[in-house]
């Protein structure tokens, strides 16, 4: 039972990363591929995490893959908001459909 809720996050993440790369080649412009990559990836990793979690030999290595994520999700919040400022900074318009 352990095991195939832990394919079954694995395998609801990837989906989530596969949505997200999708998005950074489908979307408009910087602003909504970023939006795509950030939330996307973010629950996708997120998800994996906890398949993981579930596998994981002690609590100190769930810690560990918990505090991993936390570190990732800060990240990629801060590399998008350079991001964004960079683009806003060139004077790119967000798209208007």
């Amino acid at each position: 039972m352990l095991d195939s809720l832990s394919v079954f996050f694995l395998l609801v993440g990837a989906v989530f990363f596969l949505a997200g790369t999708l998005g950074l080649l489908r979307f408009p412009d910087v602003y909504t591929r970023l939006h795509a990559l950030t939330k996307a990836d973010n629950l996708g990793l997120g998800l994996m995490v906890m398949g993981l979690m579930l596998q994981a030999e002690s609590l100190a290595a769930a810690g560990k893959l918990l505090f991993i994520w936390l570190l990732l999700l800060a990240a990629s919040a801060t590399a998008s908001q350079l991001v964004a400022r960079w683009a806003q900074g060139k004077g790119i318009e967000p798209w208007r459909g």
